[in-house]
């Protein structure tokens, strides 16, 4: 498509590529979350799949919006019209096509862990980037392909280049904001997010129906996977209550309730 001149084809086919190379890393990512513990990390790799969604959100930015921005202004000073337009206009209403398919399994699949939640209070409580990625890309895509088309089709009726230009900067725009909006969430996962609030207040709720338990000074979370959740919990008790026998029973009332909590850590500070 770039030997037809258009930029726009040019930066909509790069996307094509980001795209394909991005979902052959989430697939890695999630391959290696799913290693079990080792002494050297005992938690396991749950974290892998966070680290790996980071460097698909830095591939769009970059390789998906920084390209496409730059070919665009290329084109803005060496104009040059579009060729074979009506070619190019069918293989983009191809590829809408193709993507549109995708776009629908993808709302389908973030609608189950959406619930009733807004689309971005969604995506800011999900703790699987992998959820929300495929449905941020193919909506990328089908605006991506418009917008290409648009430009293509205004450049060759118009005789204005220029239209493919501004269609392959404003493709660039839209990757570069997909990409910081990814690289924000993944980031912030990567870093060691908590569990959502429900769930912070049912543990809190489980360690103080405890016998023998006082009080719930503190209870700290931290998700180190999509599914595992690691608890530590500041306790008061009573002073003839077991702190062994407190801790094993808060655990086991804990886990079953939220089989994605990994480990429930219990201190009793003075």
């Amino acid at each position: 498509m770039y030997i037809g001149g258009s930029s726009a084809l040019f930066s909509e086919g790069l996307h094509s590529v980001v795209d394909t190379g991005d979902s052959l890393l989430l697939l890695l990512g999630l391959r290696l979350s799913k290693r079990p513990a080792t002494p050297r990390h005992p938690y396991g790799h749950g974290t892998e799949i966070y680290f790996w969604s980071t460097v698909v959100a830095m591939s769009i930015f970059g390789m998906g919006g920084g390209v496409s921005i730059y070919q665009g202004i290329l084109h803005l000073q060496h104009p040059r019209e579009p060729e074979d337009v009506w070619l190019g206009l069918g293989v983009l209403a191809a590829a809408f096509v193709f993507e549109g398919v995708s776009w629908v399994f993808a709302v389908r699949g973030f609608g189950k862990v959406r619930g009733r939640r807004g689309v971005w209070q969604a995506i800011k409580r999900s703790k699987d980037p992998t959820t929300f990625i495929i449905l941020l890309e193919d909506t990328a895509a089908l605006l991506g392909i418009l917008a290409a088309a648009a430009g293509l089709a205004l450049a060759h009726w118009l005789h204005a280049p220029v239209f493919d230009a501004l269609a392959s900067i404003a493709i660039g725009v839209l990757l570069v904001i997909v990409g910081v909006v990814l690289g924000r969430e993944t980031w912030s996962l990567l870093l060691g997010e908590s569990a959502s609030g429900e769930i912070v207040e049912s543990i809190r709720a489980l360690a103080g129906a405890q016998p023998g338990v006082r009080d719930v000074r503190a209870a700290r979370t931290m998700h180190i996977g999509p599914d595992v959740v690691h608890v530590d919990l500041d306790l008061v008790v009573e002073p003839s209550a077991s702190a062994v026998d407190v801790s094993r029973e808060i655990e086991a009332a804990v886990r079953d309730k939220h089989p994605e909590i990994h480990r429930v850590s219990v201190r009793f500070p003075e």
